[in-house]
C-alpha cells in the first residue's frame, strides 16, 4: 500500500471531499481485508516523487502486487508511470474521490495505461477493494 502526497492529512483535509477517516484508519480495514486473505501488507505514505519511486523499484523485489494512491501525483508524473511499466509486477491503482466527478484537470490521469486497473470514488472502501483486486491478479487472476 503506497500512498501519495497529502494523504498523511485524511480525516482534516478538505472532508467534504475525502470524509473523516484518517489514514490510520483506512490502514486498519485494510488489515482486517488482508488477514481474511492471508496475506501480508506494508503500509508507506510519503509526499515525495522519489521516495515513491524508490519504494515502487523496492515492491518489485519484496512484493508480488502494489495498491497505489498517488494523489495528485496520478495526473502529472512521467516518472511514477514509467516505474510502473518498469516494475512488472500488478499495480492497482486506487484514489479515495471520484476524480472524473472532480476539477477537469483532475481527468487526465497519467497512470492509467501502466496500471492493471482503478478502484476510485468509493472512499476508505477503494483501498479495500484495491487490496482485493491486488491479490486477485498476484494470485494469477485475469483482469
Amino acid at each position: 500500500m503506497l500512498s501519495g502526497p497529502n494523504l498523511n492529512l485524511l480525516g482534516e483535509r478538505e472532508p467534504e471531499v475525502y470524509g473523516h477517516h484518517t489514514l490510520a484508519d483506512v490502514e486498519r480495514m485494510v488489515r482486517e481485508k488482508a488477514e481474511e486473505l492471508g496475506v501480508e501488507v506494508r503500509f508507506v505514505q510519503s509526499n515525495h516523487e522519489g521516495v515513491m519511486l524508490d519504494e515502487l523499484h523496492r515492491a518489485r523485489l519484496e512484493c508480488d502486487a502494489v495498491v497505489l494512491n498517488p494523489g495528485a501525483f496520478t495526473h502529472t508524473s512521467i516518472a511514477l508511470r514509467d516505474a510502473i511499466a518498469a516494475i512488472r509486477i500488478p499495480v492497482v491503482e486506487v484514489h479515495l474521490s471520484n476524480v472524473h466527478a472532480r476539477e477537469a484537470f483532475r481527468r487526465r490521469m497519467v497512470l492509467a495505461p501502466v496500471v492493471r486497473g482503478q478502484v476510485l470514488g468509493l472512499g476508505p472502501y477503494s483501498y479495500v477493494l484495491g487490496l482485493e483486486a491486488a491479490v486477485h491478479l498476484a494470485r494469477g487472476g485475469s483482469r
